[in-house]
């Protein structure tokens, strides 16, 4: 066994001491505790909110704490345990078991939101001036702010309980699919997962990466029809919880959980495409390196040196350790952690869930990180990236259970921040300028994929979005279409879209389970770069206020948050200032191009 198939995650930390030998009773028994004491509680407080004084606000939100802790702690175990291995049909029947128990317990306490919004603006105010309301005063603030969306207490009731056969089993299900997807390499002994598939992208070798897209649309084909369908289903699903609660426009919502104004979010989505073409600038020094005249779209992310670097897992966890550590001893010590006491799930796997994530879980556990790891120098990037996101979370465990996950606006600051830390010790152990320019082309590239693809993403969106409720059901040739248009608008006369291409839609994740969600990955890294540039320029000095920064989680709004580093997200010009950033980083890399372009003769 190698060192990093024993890199498996730990989940019986989520449940009772004692109770691992039987973790499907250990489950049901905290939900069972939860729903206990979420009759209680629905038995004290119902209909009585609004008679609340000072102290019994502050009693009422410990007892919610608790229910929200046990609950929790129930529905990540079942989740992690589904995202390992989606096939096993045991999970997906603890998953379903879990999301429909939590649902039950979610229904009986509805009725506290929905009496705490009603609440006068004057008597809310004077409840929440309360001394020691500090662990849940901001999360009680942003819960009024729906207070115009919220239905009836009997219609929210049936919306949550519909939920779990509606929206959560519509997702599980396109979970599954895209998780079951498999691709036949040519020259492979067997099919491989989408992941390892679209791993080979990266390959230096042309036909490679064109034959490995040809065969991952051939994989995406037979499903393609059910796929859209689930698309369909939810697209609509959302259009009528939008005109049932009276929100705008379809991406209202998303702004509303992101504590950013519409007005923001379009300064951001006009700022980003007003430099798409910054991106199509790269795209065509790339296609010279690469010695061909245009690049198509599965030459994108090829890699200009040769020699892509292996870094097996122990010396990818070497250099993070390192960065982390050369930071600040505490967060050094967080990340150990996450290493030493089982907190990372690394090896690819048939069945496991693709891509990476770091999950908060609750704060009485601790996070836990799922990565696909292949060795592959971006793969060390990749751990950096939710490394920062657990280091964000472990820190911010102290706010509690309402505070402890900030707004997704902010989410990628600390998982930003840490790919800048590592990739600057990895270009600084290069001297190869092939290596170097190999190392700052990945790094442009991804930053055009996090700031200028997110946003072509959210085009997308849009697009279906508006298409959907203004067409009725849209063709998978439909989805296609605007897939297409919202890529050539981004990418221009710069890379070809091939016709293979159009259907790659078909497996984003974020479209079906988070609708509106990508925009916050440009946001978030446009804050990153700009809390990282003043790292640079200022050294130790910035890194008091971002450890503080980070262990405040959700207890402040994004803008407070970014004044504790010295960034002001309030600024028209902050997004231009980001911008500038990214594209200091693509003339670099333009200049490098251009040495090595020299050396060739």
């Amino acid at each position: 066994m190698s060192a990093l198939d024993r890199v498996t995650w730990q989940l019986d930390d989520l449940l009772d001491e004692g109770t691992a030998a039987d973790p499907e009773a250990a489950v049901g028994d905290l939900l069972e505790r939860a729903d206990r004491l979420s009759e209680s509680f629905a038995e004290d407080y119902e209909g009585r909110v609004g008679d609340l004084d000072r102290q019994g606000l502050i009693e009422a939100m410990k007892r919610l704490a608790e229910i929200s802790d046990l609950g929790g702690r129930a529905l990540n175990y079942a989740h992690l345990r589904f995202a390992a291995d989606t096939a096993d049909p045991a999970n997906g029947a603890l998953l379903q078991m879990s999301s429909e128990r939590a649902t039950a317990i979610q229904t009986k306490l509805l009725f506290f939101d929905l009496e705490w919004a009603a609440l006068d603006d004057e008597r809310a105010e004077q409840l929440l001036a309360t001394e020691g309301l500090g662990f849940c005063e901001h999360h009680l603030r942003n819960e009024r702010r729906y207070r115009d969306h919220l239905l009836s207490a009997p219609e929210e009731k049936i919306a949550t309980e519909l939920s779990v056969t509606g929206r959560a089993a519509w997702s599980r299900l396109f979970d599954e699919l895209t998780s079951a997807l498999r691709v036949d390499l040519p020259g492979a002994d067997e099919p491989v997962s989408l992941d390892v598939a679209l791993a080979r992208l990266h390959d230096p070798d042309r036909e490679v990466r064109r034959s490995t897209a040809e065969a991952v649309t051939d994989s995406l084909e037979p499903g393609l029809r059910t796929r859209a369908y689930v698309f369909n289903t939810l697209l609509q699903d959302k259009s009528i919880n939008d005109r049932l609660r009276s929100y705008p426009h379809w991406l209202a919502t998303r702004n509303l959980s992101n504590e950013a104004s519409d007005e923001s979010v379009e300064a951001l989505i006009e700022a980003v495409k007003g430099r798409y073409d910054l991106a199509r600038s790269w795209y065509r020094t790339k296609a010279e390196l690469l010695g061909i005249d245009r690049l198509a779209d599965f030459d994108r992310m090829a890699a200009i040196a040769t020699d892509d670097q292996q870094i097996e897992w122990d010396r990818g966890r070497e250099i993070v350790q390192e960065a982390f550590s050369s930071l600040a001893p505490q967060a050094g010590e967080v990340v150990e952690r996450f290493f030493d006491e089982r907190w990372i799930d690394a090896p690819p796997a048939p069945d496991k869930r693709g891509g990476a994530f770091s999950a908060s879980t609750v704060p009485s556990v601790h996070p836990y990180v799922m990565l696909n790891y292949t060795a592959k120098r971006r793969d060390v990037l990749t751990l950096a990236h939710e490394l920062g996101h657990g280091l964000h979370q472990a820190l911010a465990a102290k706010q509690g259970i309402f505070h402890q996950d900030t707004p997704l606006t902010v989410a990628e600051t600390a998982s930003v921040f840490a790919e800048e830390l590592v990739f600057g010790r990895l270009l600084a152990a290069e001297d190869d300028p092939s290596s170097r320019l190999g190392l700052l082309s990945e790094a442009v590239e991804g930053q055009i994929a996090t700031v200028f693809r997110q946003v072509a993403m959210n085009q997308f969106e849009d697009r279906v979005h508006t298409a959907r409720r203004a067409e009725g059901e849209l063709a998978v040739e439909r989805f296609n279409e605007l897939w297409a248009e919202s890529q050539e608008e981004l990418l221009g006369d710069s890379v070809e879209i091939t016709d293979g291409y159009r259907s790659w839609w078909s497996y984003v994740p974020h479209f079906i389970g988070s609708p509106g969600y990508v925009y916050a990955y440009s946001y978030g890294q446009l804050l990153a770069l700009s809390v990282y540039r003043l790292y640079e320029e200022r050294g130790d000095e910035i890194v008091p206020g971002y450890l503080e920064m980070l262990s405040a989680g959700g207890s402040r709004s994004p803008e407070d948050l970014g004044r504790l580093v010295g960034v002001d997200l309030a600024d028209p010009s902050f997004w231009d200032n980001g911008l500038d950033l990214v594209a200091g980083q693509i003339e670099a890399a333009q200049e490098a191009a251009g040495t090595v372009l020299a050396g060739r003769g």
